[in-house]
């Protein structure tokens, strides 16, 4: 059921942060500067909630804004008036976006030039507090419904398993408008007044400078970030910063190290999902990297694994959303349990990742994991990154192709192939770039690699 204002659990952590912090810090700017003290976010929450007012209780609000000092005000203004936020990515092309719109019924679209009503109008109400925008199996968008109590478990488990409090500044480059950004930004902020700094600029000379600047103790970061700052050979020292977290990608043990190595402090693993938040992290102190390590279950989760050996896990925590939308799929997610597509193995010291389900390619009828091929293939001199997708093929169904970054010629890759890997698992073709694509969350899709690679070759 809808959450009445009163028993919203995000308005309820609000007045107890707001009563506790007020005339505090909340948001920063790159300089240090204080964008808004937690009075701020208060008064500005109400002029938000004027001009959402023509709007119903239930109507789906799309925001689409960069990590701009409004958002924390944004939310509280539209689960005041019974509103569902729709967080969309600035970098979303309008096709893309008009789609999301549709999908998820939105009735209002908020961007950087203002409130305008959405081209698709009202449609049925989702009856949740807040959804998540994800991709489906066909590359349509679908929303996650979450209740505010789900957001705020996630929150906690977060901050509690991270060791993060409102002494911390949290340094806010990653979008706030994905999950991993919401969860250990904006609800931290909102739910246990932890402020945080608003970012855009992400340019490895800046996030540095921007770093010791404000003076940020708590640095959420993908793995590119820790991988160019670790190429840096000059910069100002991180005196204040105390825990660096890597999610949206696996952290490699080779970006894990040489950032290590740099600036003395160790990059802590982040595993998670749209759909349950926090599932695993690497709480250690020690800098002991390996690749595909998830860590250990997070506070309060609970992780069953489906088969012996490398296959699914189960997840279960009072974090986990209420289901799909706008058309469910019980049997991955509802009822408080959540089955990821990834390949999940567990180690001695904990969760490790092998691919993803999806991910694997039919080659006339045998089961290729790209993620072990990468593995191999990591090992031949000259190999810097290397990631396997599959491609359509006429006689086998799918090809494998590497996409290689590196010094590696593409002949000296498929000859060390040759040497690792059974016939059927070598490569169709080695495709050799100056770096692995990512996307504005700092992922790899395997499946828009396939893409662009095929319209490459046409």
């Amino acid at each position: 059921m809808r959450s009445a204002t009163k028993n919203n659990a995000i308005l309820n952590r609000w007045a107890a942060t707001l009563a506790r912090r007020a005339p505090n810090a909340a948001v920063l700017d790159r300089d240090g500067a204080v964008l808004r003290t937690f009075a701020d976010i208060e008064a500005e929450a109400a002029q938000w909630g004027e001009k959402l007012a023509p709007w119903p209780p239930g109507a789906v609000v799309a925001i689409q804004l960069g990590n701009g000092p409004e958002w924390p005000a944004l939310i509280l203004a539209a689960m005041r008036r019974r509103l569902v936020p729709l967080p969309l990515g600035v970098q979303m092309a309008a096709e893309e976006r008009d789609l999301a719109l549709a999908t998820c019924g939105a009735a209002v679209l908020i961007t950087a030039q203002g409130i305008e009503r959405a081209p698709t109008g009202t449609g049925p109400s989702p009856v949740c507090d807040f959804l998540k925008l994800t991709s489906g199996t066909t590359c349509r968008p679908r929303a996650i419904r979450f209740t505010a109590a789900q957001l705020v478990a996630d929150c906690d488990n977060i901050c509690e398993t991270m060791g993060i409090a409102e002494a911390d500044l949290n340094f806010g480059v990653i979008p706030f408008s994905h999950s991993y950004g919401f969860s250990n930004l904006i609800t931290p902020l909102l739910c246990r007044g932890v402020p945080l700094v608003a970012s855009e600029d992400r340019m490895p000379r800046a996030i540095l400078n921007d770093l010791a600047a404000t003076g940020a103790t708590v640095f959420p970061g993908m793995p590119v970030f820790f991988e160019k700052l670790a190429a840096m050979e000059s910069g100002p020292t991180l005196d204040r910063l105390r825990l660096c977290i890597s999610a949206g990608a696996p952290l490699t043990a080779r970006v894990g190290e040489a950032f290590t190595a740099r600036y003395g402090l160790k990059v802590h693993t982040f595993y998670g999902s749209s759909e349950c938040g926090g599932i695993g992290y690497d709480a250690g102190g020690e800098p002991v990297y390996e690749d595909g390590f998830a860590g250990c279950p997070m506070r309060n989760v609970e992780i069953t694994p489906l088969c012996e050996g490398a296959g699914q896990i189960a997840i279960r925590s009072a974090a986990v959303g209420e289901g799909y939308y706008p058309e469910p799929v019980p049997e991955t997610l509802g009822g408080g349990r959540f089955i990821p597509g990834d390949l999940v193995r567990i180690g001695a010291r904990g969760m490790y990742l092998e691919g993803r389900d999806t991910d694997v390619i039919n080659i006339a009828g045998r089961k290729l994991n790209p993620a072990e091929i990468e593995q191999r293939l990591a090992a031949c001199p000259g190999v810097r990154q290397v990631v396997v997708f599959g491609v359509a093929s006429a006689l086998r169904n799918e090809e494998a192709v590497a996409c290689v970054s590196g010094s590696a010629a593409a002949a000296e890759v498929l000859r060390f192939a040759r040497g690792v890997l059974s016939g059927w698992q070598v490569p169709k073709d080695v495709w050799l770039v100056d770096e692995v694509p990512v996307n504005d969350r700092g992922k790899i899709s395997r499946r828009e690699l396939a893409r662009a690679y095929a319209e490459m070759r046409r």
